[in-house]
């Protein structure tokens, strides 16, 4: 279902920003029944959280504490803990920048334009609007409600003064900082593990489950801009690679793990002690040997820098692989990013789920009406014509009324043989068969009942007119309409899409006459 039309907002917004921004609070709707989106129904989760979650329990289980360490790391943090290869380092890290704070000059001739617009400013208290601005005592967000109060207009014409008459702010430019987005979560550990020595009893045992970010060229089926680091650190007199070893053991057999192999690893990252880091590997029935962390002991250089004087003992792994892994997936970005990246799929339940009635009856009463016709129906659905069948008489809404099913051709059968037909659903093709097909999800609707239930629902409303009777026709079945079904525009989306189907036809020829005593 749609609400409104893109195209037209935009142009709307384009023409006249705010009072397109005004006029379309108005196509926001209240709902009558809030709860019912909410309870009983449990949402489906992400699988990489799954395994975060998972990862961050097992942690916990070892006697692991857990931190948070800084994401945002200054260049010369990187440089004191990766030496020589820091500018290597730096190379794949994102520097943040930010937009300066322009000093605004307050000119006769802003005041005249200001004036132009009927609004007549105070000097003083503008000029001091924009230094407090310029100082960072107004933030951003908050400068339009400030200039409205402080010129005494409302927020649209505030909004149409900061955009007009302070041009300045419309060319600005991000300038780089020396701040840089961790890259890895070691450059966070540093900085941690310093604030913490001397201050704690060894052994310090450390975790941290976060974001880190790498300035890859692209983004691909196995390299992301940003992922999630399970990493820990170890801090003792005597942690060695055996310390490694064993986390690395303890941590991946709660996913199932059980073989486990260890292998030096060839980059030799100068802030790990020669010899030290050390890649693992673990044996997987969906995929063999897969490496999934390294571990290394932090350099005592490294270490120095920061005035740690005993070794630190640091495993990481990347969520997303082990998560992979786990799940057997082979595209990174269908894994994490699905919305974007993962083929659009609907299986048959889904679709099932999607098909509705356009009318039914509100009221019990309504309901039983409904049953009692279709009941009646399959029972005389063969009996010849001419015919009038009494498929209901009783009492709706305080009022008594009868419900007739009737055939005037001579000939025939009271219903056409369309009336056992059910819809199920086969690949995504929505099919209308009175006998079941092979495979297929059946959505426990059938002509029949679909129809009755119209019936009795016109029942209901023909007792708030004037009118006594309501004669209703279901003839030749075409499609879901003519047979008091709706599909949700998602799913119709999906069918056409894919190139699906919609078969639902057939000769049901249910004509039921409605009177109210």
């Amino acid at each position: 279902m749609t609400l409104w039309k893109s195209k037209e907002i935009i142009k709307l917004a384009e023409n006249d920003f705010e009072r397109a921004w005004l006029d379309t609070a108005s196509l926001i709707q209240e709902p009558s029944h809030v709860e019912d989106r909410y309870i009983g129904e449990y949402g489906k989760s992400n699988f990489l959280y799954e395994t975060l979650y998972k990862l961050r329990e097992a942690y916990l289980k070892l006697g692991f504490d857990e931190f948070v360490n800084p994401i945002f790391i200054e260049e010369k943090e990187v440089k004191r803990q990766f030496g020589l290869e820091a500018l290597a380092v730096l190379d794949r890290c994102f520097y943040l920048a930010g937009l300066p704070r322009p000093d605004v000059g307050l000119s006769q001739k802003k005041l005249n334009l200001l004036e132009k617009h009927g609004i007549q400013a105070d000097r003083n208290e503008l000029q001091e609007l924009l230094h407090r601005y310029k100082k960072g005592e107004v933030g951003g967000d908050d400068l339009i409600k400030e200039l409205a109060e402080t010129l005494k207009i409302d927020d649209s014409l505030a909004t149409m003064v900061f955009s007009e008459i302070f041009p300045e702010f419309k060319e600005l430019k991000p300038r780089p900082t020396n701040l840089t987005l961790r890259s890895h979560m070691t450059s966070g550990w540093f900085l941690t593990l310093s604030s913490m020595y001397g201050r704690k009893k060894l052994p310090i045992k450390l975790f941290s489950i976060d974001r880190c970010f790498r300035r890859e060229q692209s983004e691909d089926t196995t390299h992301l801009r940003s992922h999630f680091s399970a990493s820990c650190v170890v801090m003792a007199e005597d942690v060695s690679v055996e310390d490694g070893k064993f986390v690395a053991r303890e941590l991946l057999r709660n996913f199932g793990f059980e073989k486990f192999k260890f292998r030096p690893d060839e980059k030799r990252s100068k802030y790990y002690t020669p010899d030290t880091q050390t890649e693992v590997f673990a044996y997987s029935q969906k995929a063999g040997w897969v490496e999934i962390a390294t571990f290394g002991v932090y350099s005592p250089i490294a270490l120095s820098r920061y005035k740690i004087e005993v070794p630190v003992m640091n495993l990481g792994l990347g969520v997303e692989r082990l998560a992979m892994v786990l799940s057997g997936a082979d595209d990174i970005r269908e894994m994490v990013f699905p919305q974007f990246y993962k083929r659009w799929h609907l299986d048959d339940r889904e679709i099932a789920e999607m098909i509705y009635f356009k009318l039914t009856p509100c009221t019990e009463e309504g309901i039983a009406m409904a049953e009692a016709i279709e009941s009646v129906a399959i029972e005389e659905a063969e009996r010849e014509t001419p015919a009038e069948i009494t498929a209901f008489s009783g009492t709706l809404l305080g009022r008594k009324i009868e419900v007739k099913l009737v055939e005037e051709e001579e000939g025939k059968k009271l219903l056409g043989p369309a009336y056992k037909n059910k819809i199920f659903v086969k690949e995504c093709n929505i099919l209308g068969s009175a006998d079941s097909p092979e495979h297929a999800f059946s959505t426990g609707i059938s002509y029949l009942s679909a129809c009755s239930l119209a019936i009795a629902a016109r029942a209901e409303k023909l007792g708030e007119t004037e009118e006594t009777e309501k004669k209703l026709r279901f003839g030749m079945v075409k499609g879901l309409g003519d047979i008091n079904l709706k599909l949700d525009e998602v799913a119709r989306r999906y069918i056409t899409t894919y190139e699906k189907k919609i078969d639902v036809r057939g000769p049901l020829f249910l004509t039921a006459v409605i009177k109210l005593k």
